[in-house]
């Protein structure tokens, strides 16, 4: 596929999602709608994190909720990916099930190196407004090779990803990736600064669709927003698991 057709790293902000419907409303879509669901998810998301966290110290196993929640999320996520017009029914699903995901690893994290998940949620807030100070001030312009870095950089990460996560089935350790080798940090690096210029991505997408695309489709903006949040979050976390454990 040329990189180059791609509008973004993230399937919520593609042409396929962005297209006209006749089956959507005349009501434009507005960034009041989009912050009202974000937060709406986030507290979903909160909800079932805080659930896992606590069972968790209770003395209970979560590897269940951690393990079933990650596939429920994925399902969730490719479910919208091909039926878009069930994200409103369908995203408060993927955000209590990734609730659950990022509560069991969040636990896990706190119980060796006590607030860490903290701070790694501190950095991703505060990596979210650097990113949108820099994308309204035009700091950083989204350019059409902006994009395709950003893009092409995203797509080599999560390949990355999957095929480690394959191999692990068969007992190989990419250690040079999930290890706390000088690499693996580097690469855990690279992957937290491509997540965090996807949000520019982001914003540049919904900026152009806010008044114009159909009100229904804040319902995918809200999508595009959970995914690249979340995994800039596991970026920090991971990364900054590694420096602790290193140093």
């Amino acid at each position: 596929m040329n990189t180059f057709s791609i509008k973004t790293s993230n399937p919520a902000f593609t042409n396929y999602f962005w297209g006209s419907s006749k089956k959507y409303s005349s009501t434009k879509m507005s960034l009041g709608g989009i912050i009202l669901k974000t937060l709406v998810m986030l507290i979903l998301v909160a909800i079932t994190a805080s659930y896992t966290w606590k069972i968790f110290f209770e003395g209970a196993s979560i590897k269940w909720y951690t393990s079933i929640g990650l596939l429920v999320a994925i399902a969730a996520s490719l479910f919208i990916s091909f039926k878009h017009n069930a994200a409103k029914y369908v995203l408060p699903i993927y955000a209590l099930a990734k609730g659950f995901f990022l509560g069991g690893i969040s636990a896990y994290a706190h119980k060796r190196f006590p607030n860490l998940p903290l701070q790694a949620v501190g950095v991703t807030i505060l990596t979210f407004f650097v990113m949108l100070l820099l994308f309204k001030t035009q700091i950083i312009k989204v350019t059409r090779q902006f994009r395709a870095v950003i893009i092409t950089a995203s797509v080599t990460i999560f390949t990355i990803y999957i095929i480690s996560w394959i191999l692990s089935f068969f007992g190989v350790n990419v250690s040079f990736i999930w290890g706390i080798g000088w690499f693996a940090i580097g690469f855990n690096v690279l992957a937290a600064i491509v997540a965090s210029f996807s949000l520019m991505l982001d914003f540049y997408y919904i900026d152009r669709q806010i008044g114009r695309a159909p009100k229904e489709k804040e319902w995918l903006a809200t999508w595009g927003f959970l995914i690249t949040l979340i995994w800039l979050y596991i970026e920090v976390l991971r990364l900054m698991k590694k420096l602790a454990i290193r140093f």
